[in-house]
C-alpha cells in the first residue's frame, strides 16, 4: 500500500467519522442556568457565627440568614455615593425580583460598617426610605470585621472617626448568601467612564434566577 493510498483511507475514515458525529451525536445543549455577570467563589463557605443588631432593635445573626436568598450590601448612612445608589438600584428591581421568589425567599440586607454613628434609629429611618421590606444591621466592629472579610468583602476606617465628617472604605459589591448561610459570590461594580462604580441591577435581575435554580 502506497503512502498516497493509507492518506486517502485516513481521510475517507475522518470523513465518515465527522458525518456520524454530525447525524448521531448531539451537540452538548448549553446550559440554561450558566450565569452571564454573577462571579462565584471558588467554593461556597459557611458564614460563621456573629451576632449584630437590626434595624428593629432585635438581635440578628446566623440563623437571619437561613432558608432565603440574601443579597448583603455593606456600607454606611453617611456614605455619599455609592451606598444610596446602590440602594435605590436595588429597589427598582425589588418588586420583580421579589415576585420571582416570593418575600418569604429572598431579602435584601445592608449591612453597617459604621457603629459609631449609625445607631439603630438612624439605620431604621435610612433602610426604610429606600424600602420597609429591606434588612438593615449594625454591630460592635468585632463582630462586624470578622464577617465582611466572611463575606469576601473589606472595609476600611482610613480617616479619623473624631471628625464630623469622616469617610469610610468599603467593597461596592453585592454578595450572594444562599438558603444554608453559606456564602457563593458576588455581583462585582460595573466599571466604565464617567459613572459611579455600583454594582448592576439588572445585572443581578437577570442572573439570580439561574443562581437559585442551579443550586
Amino acid at each position: 500500500m502506497t503512502q498516497r493510498t493509507l492518506t486517502g483511507i485516513v481521510a475517507i475514515v475522518a470523513l465518515i467519522a465527522g458525518i456520524y458525529g454530525a447525524i448521531y451525536i448531539a451537540p452538548p445543549e448549553a446550559d440554561e442556568n450558566t450565569v452571564d455577570y454573577f462571579q462565584y467563589y471558588p467554593a461556597p463557605k459557611a458564614i460563621d457565627e456573629f451576632t449584630l443588631t437590626d434595624a428593629n432593635g432585635d438581635p440578628f445573626t446566623r440563623e437571619n440568614l437561613k432558608n432565603k436568598w440574601t443579597l448583603v450590601f455593606l456600607g454606611y448612612t453617611y456614605c455619599p455615593d455609592v451606598c444610596p445608589t446602590t440602594l435605590a438600584s436595588l429597589k427598582k428591581i425589588w418588586p420583580v425580583l421579589s415576585s420571582r421568589f416570593e418575600k418569604s425567599n429572598i431579602q435584601v440586607l445592608f449591612l453597617s460598617v459604621d457603629p459609631k454613628r449609625d445607631t439603630i434609629q438612624r439605620l431604621n429611618s435610612y433602610i426604610s426610605f429606600f424600602n420597609k421590606d429591606f434588612l438593615a444591621a449594625t454591630g460592635p466592629h468585632a463582630e462586624i470585621f470578622p464577617l465582611v472579610r466572611n463575606l469576601g468583602l473589606m472595609y476600611a476606617l482610613s480617616e479619623d472617626t473624631e471628625k464630623e465628617a469622616y469617610l469610610v472604605d468599603h467593597s461596592a459589591s453585592v454578595v450572594v448568601v444562599g438558603p444554608d448561610a453559606e456564602v457563593i459570590g458576588r455581583f462585582k461594580p460595573t466599571m466604565e467612564p464617567g459613572k459611579l462604580a455600583i454594582s448592576d441591577s439588572e445585572q443581578i435581575l437577570a442572573d439570580m434566577p439561574k443562581i437559585v435554580s442551579s443550586r
